[in-house]
């Protein structure tokens, strides 16, 4: 995959971007869990249809002619089967199984298998997975699924694959004002870091392809290796590599095993929409996460604020980004920020570059080989509706997730340290009302 490292380029024209941007009068973007799950039915025509009483609330983004947000959601929760695509080798049936705590479009406990292994010269290969008693394998890809729509399908991760980790399910709500930021903005940040830490942060930013927009790239933003530059690019990749439906954007199955479908799998409804595109639909409809207001009130969060602030947290964990104003042409030309998008501040307590703080999982996916052992900082917001952290949903406790921070991160873990047990207690008070 084509990709260009780009995390050290100058901020004049980020200063630009941000002056322009300001002038501009901007608000604070709507936050709430807004998607309880709907109900929904497959109609005798075999078109989905959403029964009444549905609460969902989007941030008010307009619409294509003829579709709803619910609509978008219920095609977001729509589980599959082979017959319209499943497979042959997946992790769920629908995006809602692994996104979905509380409302639709969470982060879950689910997590995904990501392995490989290194060369002569220690640089990271993907795996060849041998399926079907040894007659087929899948190749080109990192990912090993969990499974499969029948046994000779199955993937088994290979003992030479000594590269191995879990990949922790990302939340979705809030992600269409992080597309609409500017990417000059995460330049700036990436070339801010080292000032404000002593030389010892610095983010990568990566140039990856836009799969809607053949020839032209953007910065990472989604996912653990912020592998994906778009929201329709992140649902395209997601719908194959996740669920084994075969798209526009992706159009071949990894494997012929057991299929029964031709491809692409997914494509246009009656209103002209793929599924992807009512994916990508009902992601940028959704409202910021919300912080815990009672608990955020207290003396002891806001006193946890000032010292993840001081301690240096606030270095990778950025509190505050603002969106490109409405009519921006982004993704390559082929989206344009709207009204509910544009001039909006968010708080997504991360900067969305990858660093390497000590977690590393030795996979490269979408960047050059210095990001084997770097992950995107985790977005922050919504953390109170978890119940574990960090890339692999191995930390049980906040504590515990801070701990585990080194590398760039080291500095910031011994100053978070060296406070005292009040303080530290009062910091993760701030944490847990995020």
């Amino acid at each position: 995959m084509e990709h260009r490292k780009i995390g050290f380029f100058s901020i004049a024209g980020a200063a630009t971007v941000i002056a322009l941007t300001a002038q501009q009068s901007t608000t604070e973007a709507p936050a709430g869990f807004t998607t309880p799950t709907l109900g929904q039915a497959i109609g005798s025509t075999g078109q989905l249809t959403v029964t009444a009483g549905t609460q969902s609330i989007s941030n008010g983004i307009a619409e294509p002619p003829g579709d709803t947000f619910a609509l978008d959601q219920a095609q977001f929760e729509r589980r599959h089967d082979p017959s319209n695509g499943l497979g042959p080798v997946f992790n769920a049936t629908s995006c809602v199984e692994c996104h979905n705590n509380g409302v639709t479009g969470a982060a879950s406990q689910f997590t995904e298998q990501r392995v490989g292994h290194l060369d002569g010269n220690g640089n990271f290969v993907n795996p060849t997975v041998t399926i079907n008693e040894g007659a087929n394998t899948i190749t080109g890809r990192a990912i090993v699924n969990d499974r499969s729509i029948c046994p000779q399908a199955q993937e088994h991760i290979p003992t030479t694959e000594t590269v191995r980790t879990l990949r922790a399910v990302l939340n979705t709500l809030g992600d269409g004002f992080v597309e609409a930021v500017p990417d000059q903005t995460f330049l700036s940040i990436a070339a801010n870091q080292p000032g404000l830490s002593g030389g010892m942060i610095q983010g990568e930013a990566i140039e990856v392809p836009i799969f809607e927009s053949p020839g032209q790239n953007g910065v990472g933003k989604f996912g653990w290796k912020a592998q994906d530059p778009t929201i329709l690019s992140f649902s395209a990749d997601a719908y194959l590599n996740e669920m084994g439906v075969t798209n526009r954007l992706k159009p071949k199955d990894v494997t012929s095993v057991c299929k029964v479908t031709s491809d692409p799998e997914d494509t246009p409804d009656a209103l002209g929409l793929a599924d992807i595109d009512h994916f990508a639909q009902f992601i940028r409809g959704t409202l910021a996460p919300p912080r815990d207001t009672v608990l955020a009130a207290t003396p002891n969060a806001i006193a946890g604020q000032s010292l993840f602030n001081s301690v240096g947290c606030i270095t990778c964990h950025v509190a505050n980004l603002t969106t490109a104003p409405p009519g921006t042409v982004i993704n390559g030309g082929t989206y344009t920020v709207p009204a509910a998008l544009g001039n909006k501040i968010i708080h997504p307590y991360g900067d969305f570059l990858l660093h390497n703080v000590g977690t590393g999982d030795g996979i490269v996916q979408a960047g050059p080989p210095d990001t084997a052992n770097k992950l995107r900082t985790a977005p922050l917001w919504g953390l109170h509706i978890k119940s574990r952290f960090m890339h692999d949903n191995a930390s049980m406790t906040l504590n515990d997730a801070i701990q585990r921070h080194a590398g760039e991160a080291a500095g910031v873990v011994a100053s978070f340290n060296n406070l005292t047990a009040g303080q530290q207690q009062q910091l993760i008070t701030f944490l847990q009302s995020l």
